[in-house]
């Protein structure tokens, strides 16, 4: 496989499709955006928030026999957490799904993982999967990843104090993941994470999500949001975390990221589109782009070839293209 060319994956006769929004509820929002503003700009900020039922309904319908489930706790929630081999003793790659997605669609990964050395950390973001449905926002998501981070550096060192005295210990706890894999709205949360000091060996961003406003714009087309309450959505927002929307834009951190990374991205992804993906990229010094076709949002996450094409990565092969910028050149090839 040819991973520096957009051809390089095979091609599908179809794209991921984003699913139907009902036709009852698309009417309601535009009746509401002029009938009762501030009802619907309510509701909207409610639904925009929440994770879809069958987050849920898929996690648990996931096979999960051969995972270690453990809880971790983050921001007043209890997080589902899987484990497949011993993170104190192995390298370990840490998965982020997406939004309304779930920890177990890292399953197409752990075996590839596992048989290269590697175990493998996934969990339930806030209000997603096998945990309590709640609210949440991409800030909580991010805190989420960093105490997932955290808790398995905490094990570390709790292994090693028990097996080699606390001295020893005490230059173990501090180990970042061997790598940090991202989907989608997971994306966004790991690099702010990443600001934040998570620390991880090498990055794996697959689709990633790299502006919440524009995501809102394109929820808002979904259900039929007029643009004004898309805004007033977001001030609400504003109000409840205390950050403003644009601060948790991508290309303001991504220059000062330093860990090595790779970017996947489907040229035909109809959730967020592929210069979302190209912007990580061209933006995160050295990064490197994989395009795809014929993938979409979803399949992207565990293609198989995706999968090996990260794992070349991950021993440090030089997979996709570097995106480079300029104030003469927005953006090319190098």
């Amino acid at each position: 496989m040819d991973a520096a060319k957009p051809s390089s994956l095979p091609q599908k006769s179809t794209i991921v499709r984003k699913s139907g929004v009902p036709r009852p509820l698309r009417w309601a929002f535009r009746a509401g955006s002029w009938l009762a503003p501030r009802t619907t700009v309510r509701h909207a900020s409610r639904l925009f928030a929440t994770p879809l039922p069958s987050s849920r309904s898929r996690a648990l319908a996931a096979p999960c026999d051969d995972a270690r489930i453990g809880q971790v706790e983050s921001g007043g929630h209890v997080l589902t957490t899987y484990t497949w081999g011993d993170p104190a003793l192995q390298p370990y790659v840490l998965f982020a799904h997406g939004w309304s997605s779930f920890g177990l669609r890292c399953r197409p990964w752990v075996e590839p993982l596992r048989a290269a050395g590697y175990a493998v950390v996934a969990f339930d973001l806030p209000g997603h999967g096998r945990n309590p449905p709640c609210q949440t926002n991409l800030p909580a998501c991010a805190a989420a990843l960093a105490d997932v981070a955290r808790r398995q550096r905490w094990m570390a060192a709790a292994h090693w104090l028990a097996a080699l005295g606390f001295g020893l210990a005490l230059t173990r706890q501090h180990g970042p993941a061997a790598a940090l894999v991202a989907h989608s709205m997971g994306g966004a949360a790991a690099v702010l994470a990443l600001r934040e000091g998570v620390r991880a060996g090498r990055v794996v961003l697959l689709a990633p999500a790299a502006d919440m406003r524009e995501a809102g714009h394109r929820f808002g087309r979904t259900i039929g949001l007029s643009p004004p309450l898309v805004a007033r959505m977001f001030e609400r927002f504003e109000r409840q975390i205390g950050i403003a929307v644009d601060q948790l834009a991508a290309h303001l951190h991504l220059p000062a990221l330093g860990v090595p990374a790779l970017v996947v991205h489907d040229v035909e992804d109809e959730d967020v589109p592929w210069e979302e993906g190209e912007r990580y990229a061209r933006l995160w010094p050295g990064a490197r782009l994989l395009s795809t076709r014929g993938l979409g949002h979803h399949r992207i996450a565990s293609e198989p070839q995706v999968v090996e094409a990260a794992l070349r990565f991950l021993r440090g092969e030089a997979v996709g293209e570097r995106v480079v910028s300029s104030p003469n050149l927005p953006f090319g090839l190098a």
